[in-house]
């Protein structure tokens, strides 16, 4: 095998662009630069005077993050393929003989930024810039969460009772190692889906409820441009309704209409959107142990139209970045979800704009 070359490289990344790398794409249309201001602030670095090996750039290490999300990577499998792909390469602006982050280094990194809760202030960054490009929050907004996966604990009867409670169980108290790996935000709670028709032909007259342990992502989207505008991190088991009234609202939309299923339907949230000047188009319940009546059942199936565009964002989420949790903790977990949304927003931008561009 022959020695290769710049203009190897060079050759091999230019039919990676005709090929359409994405990341490239990336590079084009969001500004990293904007992040900066955040990242040096919740980072804190030392001014270099006392010595010692030169930290990384925060944007760099932030488009890691990016690329990790993308890719729902590990530690491990980002440092690996950042040395391995050329497409990585370019996009973090590393040539062939740079150092690359390690996956300690990483780890490191977006730990420090967990610890600094910095996630919502490079979320809400990447918002200004969205409506400085004119994709300001218009014609309303719906509201919806998704279940996010965790690792499953085994905890004993005592230890789930405690952890309900709010307490740390007696036996994990001593014991710093074991405790590191004990999630104890994320709940167990049930997925009700819809259950399949059987082999000879007939459904069940039941749906399926099917345990599950992990978090739980809220977010509020604009219905004009489907952006993600607030968002909240809560564990499995908390109820969707009540997240409304705890900042998912967007006050700045130029609409005032709210889109949300029948989980957000309560007295206190009618109350509260009222109050607040929005205007409720919360789809209303069936009557406890009678028909639905026609003419809700026909108002509700006119805001399921627009309702569902909401479930295309969890499901760009899920199918094309794989979103889980890999971590312990809340706030890692928000973290987690908080960078699955900045780059839900900024895939939605790379679409948009090419839009934009055909038309």
């Amino acid at each position: 095998m022959k020695q290769s070359g710049f203009f190897d490289v060079e050759e091999r990344l230019a039919r990676l662009s005709g090929l359409g790398d994405q990341l490239e794409a990336f590079s084009r249309t969001v500004d990293f630069e904007a992040f900066r201001p955040d990242l040096d602030k919740a980072l804190a670095y030392s001014d270099g005077s006392k010595g010692g090996r030169p930290p990384f750039d925060p944007v760099l290490m932030f488009k890691i993050l990016v690329i990790q999300t993308l890719n729902n990577l590990s530690d491990e499998r980002t440092e690996y393929l950042i040395n391995d792909r050329l497409s990585f390469m370019r996009f973090l602006g590393l040539g062939l003989s740079d150092r690359v982050p390690d996956a300690k280094t990483v780890w490191l990194f977006r730990e420090r930024l967990t610890q600094a809760g910095a996630i919502e202030g490079l979320f809400n960054r990447f918002d200004a810039t969205l409506r400085n490009a004119g994709y300001l929050p218009m014609s309303g907004q719906i509201l919806d969460a998704t279940l996010v996966a965790a690792p499953k604990q085994r905890n004993t009867n005592a230890e789930k009772a405690d952890l309900r409670e709010g307490r740390i169980p007696e036996d994990w108290q001593d014991k710093p190692a074991k405790l590191s790996h004990k999630d104890r935000h994320a709940r167990w709670t049930l997925k009700f889906t819809k259950a399949k028709r059987q082999d000879d032909g007939t459904m069940p007259s039941s749906d399926l409820a099917i345990p599950f342990f992990g978090y739980k992502s809220h977010v509020s989207i604009d219905r004009k441009y489907r952006f993600i505008r607030k968002w909240k991190t809560t564990h499995a088991a908390a109820s969707d309704g009540a997240r409304l009234r705890e900042g998912l609202l967007d006050k700045t939309n130029t609409a005032s209409s709210v889109w949300a299923d029948t989980a957000y339907r309560s007295k206190a949230n009618e109350d509260f959107m009222e109050k607040q000047g929005f205007v409720s188009k919360v789809h209303r319940k069936k009557p406890h142990l009678k028909p639905m009546p026609r003419h809700i059942q026909k108002s509700n199936a006119g805001k399921s139209v627009i309702r569902s565009r909401v479930e295309h964002v969890f499901a760009d989420q899920k199918s094309q970045t794989g979103l889980f949790v890999r971590t312990v903790g809340i706030s890692r977990a928000t973290m987690r979800i908080g960078l699955a949304n900045i780059v839900y927003n900024m895939r939605r931008l790379l679409f948009l704009e090419r839009l934009n561009a055909s038309a």
